[in-house]
């Protein structure tokens, strides 16, 4: 299988987010700035190319009966290295992004992707499938934060680009992330139809 294809199918064919649906809580929960988004989705990313590899290498070990429950033990052991990295290093995101860090083990990508894709398929092309659905995921969520940022509070990562009092507070809001989610699903769309 060529690696390249299983890398941009990630990106856009099968984009966990805007064409896939995967991943809603945290989509959802952390985008309320680009930053935060783009955090999730690299922490997110982080443990899907290595779990993507560990479980491509350990699939002919693992009797049918336990796969699952070995495939979730595989994920929270690089969630749990992963938590203790950004608690020691980046503290401050590890803060905002706060229960979403945990919440990365019962992720439907990751377990998604371990399942259909790493169980059956070499090494190399599950770590080319991890970063893809990886970016995929960093891009939609940062895409994300970006909108409602920008809309929300008039800044993108942090830098003012209009006034404050032009923002639009619903967008920092939970009702916001559904609305930008759903236009961006609907251009996306739009620009994948054509």
């Amino acid at each position: 299988m060529n690696n390249f294809k299983v890398l941009m199918n990630g990106i856009i064919k099968e984009n966990p987010t805007f064409v896939l649906l995967l991943g809603m809580c945290p989509t959802l929960g952390t985008t309320s700035s680009a930053i935060n988004g783009m955090s999730m989705g690299l922490a997110t990313m982080f443990v899907l190319i290595l779990s993507n590899l560990v479980i491509s290498l350990i699939k002919n070990l693992i009797p049918d009966m336990v796969r699952i429950p070995s495939f979730i033990v595989v994920i929270a052991s690089f969630v749990t290295l992963l938590q203790m990295l950004m608690q020691a290093y980046l503290p401050d995101i590890y803060a905002t992004l706060g229960l979403f860090i945990p919440l990365i083990v019962v992720n439907c990508i990751i377990l998604g992707r371990a399942e259909a894709f790493a169980a059956k398929n070499g090494p190399v092309a599950s770590i080319f499938d991890g970063i893809g659905m990886g970016l995929g995921f960093t891009i939609a969520l940062t895409l994300l934060g970006a909108v409602r940022e920008i809309l929300g509070t008039g800044k993108l990562f942090g830098f003012t680009l209009m006034p404050e009092e032009y923002g639009m507070l619903v967008f920092v809001l939970a009702p916001g992330a559904f609305i930008a989610l759903g236009y961006l699903i609907a251009i996306v769309n739009k620009l994948r139809s054509n």
